[in-house]
């Protein structure tokens, strides 16, 4: 298995990219197309194909610093899903030797409470601040989320030092 970073829309497979990623994610958690296209140029990003040998399996979109990783999107095709092909990129992730930081809706239903399950079975610890992403669209509100973190929890330092990095730089460009 293999992540291919791709850092420009002009790439052959980004369509299919993003037809998945706008069927993996609810709009109000979907970057706009214009910023996306934007931050694909940053050093930060990071915009990977995952794939099995040739297969496109899934999308992994996210932000590296020197002290952390940070997942934004993350999704698997939908009739791949089940297939230990989650758990396998985010092994690629974790080998990296950084702490990875991603966030999930609240567990409060049966959808919800399977995708807290899977992330602590890889490991994933529960943060307990308060954390509100902020939104994508300028007609949306910031939304709720939990944030998780591998292979340990965060620190209220270093969940401010996220929270920052989020605000000021994964969301410069959005909406």
């Amino acid at each position: 298995m293999r992540l291919d970073r791709i850092t420009s829309p002009d790439h052959p497979m980004y369509p299919q990219a993003r037809e998945l990623y706008a069927l993996g994610f609810p709009l109000h958690e979907q970057r706009e197309e214009d910023s996306q296209r934007r931050i694909m140029g940053c050093s930060d990003y990071q915009y990977h194909l995952i794939y099995d040998q040739e297969l496109f399996v899934g999308l992994l979109l996210c932000w590296e610093t020197a002290e952390f990783i940070y997942v934004e999107h993350f999704c698997i095709q939908p009739h791949l899903r089940n297939q230990a092909y989650g758990r396998r990129a985010l092994e690629l992730l974790r080998s990296r030797g950084k702490s990875i930081i991603l966030e999930i809706d609240p567990p409060e239903d049966g959808v919800s409470r399977r995708r807290q399950g899977f992330y602590q079975r890889q490991g994933y610890q529960t943060n307990p601040f308060p954390h509100v992403h902020p939104p994508y669209h300028s007609n949306c509100p910031g939304h709720r989320l939990v944030v998780l973190s591998c292979p340990t929890p965060l620190s209220q330092g270093e969940y401010q030092i996220f929270d920052q990095y989020l605000k000021g730089v994964v969301m410069a460009d959005a909406g």
